[in-house]
């Protein structure tokens, strides 16, 4: 999260508004007498600590500037042995996270967030049966603890995503298709699961003090550890596509950026059929890897000017065949497979490399088809300036049916209509050392097709 003046104004009146809205909360619940005197002080020093220990060390997420600790934990075993205003100063606690390179507006909007998250989860905990548990439980609070402590589950992760979500989008930190359905279920289940470990902490004291929360560590950190490796093998697999992007739009000064922008247009239309969070996934990767076959297509084919020669022209259809070779080996690619080798062919069969039609053209290649054209169109070209959205979608309605899938085509327009389209940055003039390195032609353009002279 950037410095508070580097935030849009949307952002830091919430910023401001939520700071002011904990520290009245916190302020008001600390002068209420009476409710300081029932709070143990050694159990809350222990559990502020053990809050304060896994804040300093959070897991990295595939969301850029996201991360998120196994520190709920703790504030969830100060519902139980401390109550709200105990939870709410455990939370405090994340301001003074040892984190390097943790900005202070970041500690700021972190504790104020996560003592409003703690108070919710208390007050859910004591308005559902919960209020005669607050202390050390005991056997025989079990099973009837278990309602009362995941309503306070609930209400702290529905407050933390809720609070944090809002953050995100108004500093416009995270876009709309950086986020999948999977990972937010995963991320939500994650919280679930690590809640457990909160009651562990809560269930163990009675016996065994505060020791505890060592005996949680462990596990605790071994859970966190597998989490972060997951996101870490999701960054690893963003990596391993960005790079392959790159090469491909070497090739080209006129194409940076393409890669990423049919990738946002493909999810566009995969969200809007109602695709699955796996496949969308996939389609996302299809997209940005769907040209990594111009890495097989001779330079001086891609920058020729004029006419090509129908040997040329071959070179050029069998880049989806080369695509399909060099990503072959990458097993979590999945269905992506499929809509780098066929996005070139035509809904009336006339596409490459395979003539397919209609139904038998794969659904990844029939969105990245029109997603592709739409963006090669809204580009600036070494040829031609970048057409309007509008000619752009009036190109996509004439080819539909011809060139591209109807269904498809017309889904993406209402997507677009919905949620707009950022379109490509203008591109200056080429360095004079990279001025010849222009594809004079190009395939995906439906406006300018490729000319092919006889070598008969």
């Amino acid at each position: 999260m950037a410095a508070l003046r580097e935030l849009p104004w949307p952002a830091k009146v919430y910023f401001l508004v939520l700071v002011g809205s904990a520290g009245l909360l916190l302020t008001h619940s600390v002068m209420t007498p009476g409710v300081l005197s029932v709070i143990d002080g050694s159990r809350l020093l222990v559990l502020a600590l053990l809050f304060l220990l896994c804040e300093s060390v959070p897991t990295l997420l595939s969301v850029p500037h996201v991360a998120v600790s196994v520190s709920y934990s703790a504030a969830l075993a100060a519902v139980v042995l401390v109550g709200p205003t105990g939870a709410a100063l455990v939370g405090l606690t994340a301001v003074l996270s040892v984190r390097p390179g943790l900005a202070l507006v970041k500690r700021l909007f972190n504790g104020a967030q996560y003592v409003l998250c703690g108070y919710a989860a208390g007050w859910a905990y004591e308005r559902t049966g919960g209020a005669g548990a607050v202390g050390l439980p005991q056997v025989s609070d079990f099973p009837g603890i278990l309602v009362p402590y995941g309503a306070a589950t609930a209400a702290f992760v529905a407050a933390n995503f809720v609070l944090t979500a809002i953050m995100l989008q108004l500093a416009s930190i995270v876009g709309r298709h950086q986020v999948s359905l999977r990972s937010m279920v995963q991320f939500l289940s994650s919280y679930v699961g690590f809640a457990t470990f909160g009651l562990l902490i809560a269930a163990l004291w009675s016996t065994v003090q505060s020791i505890s929360t060592v005996l949680v560590l462990l596990p605790l950190f071994v859970a966190r550890w597998a989490f972060g490796h997951y996101h870490a093998e999701q960054r690893s697999y963003d990596a391993t596509i960005a790079a392959l992007c790159q090469a491909v739009e070497t090739k080209d000064y006129y194409t940076r950026g393409h890669c990423t922008r049919v990738s946002a247009a493909s999810s566009m239309i995969a969200e809007e059929i109602g695709m699955g969070s796996e496949r969308l996934r996939a389609i996302r990767y299809a997209g940005m890897l769907h040209d990594v076959g111009k890495l097989g297509v001779p330079t001086k084919v891609l920058q020729k000017e004029g006419r090509l020669t129908e040997e040329e022209y071959a070179a050029i259809q069998l880049h989806p065949m080369r695509g399909l070779e060099i990503v072959r080996g990458i097993d979590f690619l999945d269905e992506a497979f499929a809509g780098i080798m066929h996005h070139h062919e035509r809904h009336d069969g006339k596409g490459y490399p395979m003539g397919l039609a209609g139904p038998e053209i794969p659904e990844f290649a029939r969105i990245i088809a029109v997603a592709d054209a739409f963006d090669s169109m809204t580009s600036d070209r070494s040829y031609r300036k970048a057409k309007s959205i509008d000619v752009a979608v009036a190109e996509l309605r004439k080819n539909s049916g011809t060139q591209f899938d109807p269904v498809m085509v017309s889904t993406f327009i209402k997507a677009l209509d919905r949620d707009g389209w950022h379109l490509a940055q203008p591109v200056p003039a080429p360095p004079d050392d990279v001025a010849a390195e222009t594809t004079m032609k190009d395939h995906d353009d439906p406006t300018t097709p490729i000319q092919v002279v006889s070598e008969r």
